[in-house]
């Protein structure tokens, strides 16, 4: 019996058109499936459905929320589920749905292209349909498929803007490849699901990003304040250091933690985890109370904090949401 697959389509590149404006998105789901190669489709019984129609630059919390109500009102019905999208914000929107729909019971596959599908050398073609063949394979969670290449939806990273070979797994083994033998699911790299998969699409907005840069003024924490953001995300030097001379980060990070703000630090480098008990610098971080992203890439990190105090404000809680792995985004 085929595997019934439904395709959400919402826009990217994968689907997009030349104009005197550049690359907009102009085909719908129907007409990227019709793109496929004869026979691509006949291991599978595929539903298509456009539910946006934009670049992913504009896909922001509240597409999340759209794409994932679309997921979890569908997942009983089907065998799996692949996401059209573009690339830019693709491991956001995977790493987000990693924590909205936890212990979902099917795939679920983001993919898109680096070249329009109706470009005659896309790889759209073949990533549209290494992300089917994952949608059939029952390995349930979220993933990302690109390069023949299948990762933990929280775990991949954009490291490419042009090339094929777009996205990386980090920290993390790939979930699934393609080979001589066709796709090869790795059981070892997908975490379990946990209980039953319950919608829990509530998100923060007021997150904020800062990379660190030698002599960043303590003073744009005073900034985020009086905005009333409530999480920042901080990419620290190294294993996880802060300056503290002349301009004293710690001292800012401890008023922004009593005044209510969550401060999540993880690490500027791509590969291996923050380790804030290393170095003077990072031991003066955790003492004033932030939160180690250890391992987490940064998608994951922002994604997360966003999700996380979007079900709760209480400050134990947002730390016990942190200790632990909700979908495989940190190891233990």
């Amino acid at each position: 019996m085929k595997k019934r697959i439904l395709l959400l389509a919402t826009g990217g590149t994968i689907a997009s058109l030349p104009t005197e404006e550049g690359l907009v998105p102009g085909l719908n789901g129907a007409a990227l499936a019709q793109l496929l190669p004869a026979g691509a489709l006949d291991y599978y019984e595929v539903c298509v459905r456009d539910i946006l129609h934009l670049d992913s630059s504009n896909i922001q919390p509240e597409e999340w929320q759209t794409i994932a109500r679309h997921i979890f009102d569908n997942r009983l019905d089907y065998d799996g589920i692949v996401i059209t999208h573009g690339t830019d914000t693709m491991a956001y929107t995977a790493s987000v749905l990693s924590f909205m729909l936890r212990g979902i019971a099917i795939p679920v596959v983001l993919t898109g292209a680096q070249l329009p599908m109706t470009h005659p050398l896309t790889d759209g073609l073949e990533n549209l349909r290494t992300a089917l063949a994952m949608a059939a394979s029952g390995a349930a969670g979220v993933f990302l498929a690109f390069n023949r290449k299948v990762m933990l939806g929280c775990r991949a990273v954009k490291t490419r803007t042009t090339g094929f070979e777009a996205f990386e797994s980090v920290n993390w083994p790939l979930a699934a490849a393609v080979d001589g033998n066709g796709l090869q699911v790795r059981p070892q790299a997908i975490p379990v699901g946990a209980g039953e998969c319950v919608l829990r699409e509530a998100l923060c907005g007021k997150v904020f990003l800062i990379k660190l840069t030698p002599g960043l003024d303590p003073e744009v924490f005073d900034m985020l304040l009086q905005m009333h953001y409530r999480g920042i995300v901080i990419e620290a030097f190294g294993a996880g250091g802060l300056h503290f001379v002349r301009r004293d980060l710690t001292a800012k990070l401890h008023a922004a933690a009593q005044a209510g703000m969550s401060v999540v630090v993880c690490s500027q480098c791509l590969y291996e985890p923050s380790d804030f008990s290393l170095y003077q610098a990072g031991r003066k971080v955790l003492d004033q109370g932030v939160i180690p992203g250890r391992d987490m890439t940064t998608e994951a990190a922002v994604t997360k904090l966003m999700w996380v105090l979007g079900q709760t404000g209480d400050p134990v809680e947002i730390r016990d949401y942190f200790s632990r792995s909700l979908a495989g985004e940190v190891a233990l």
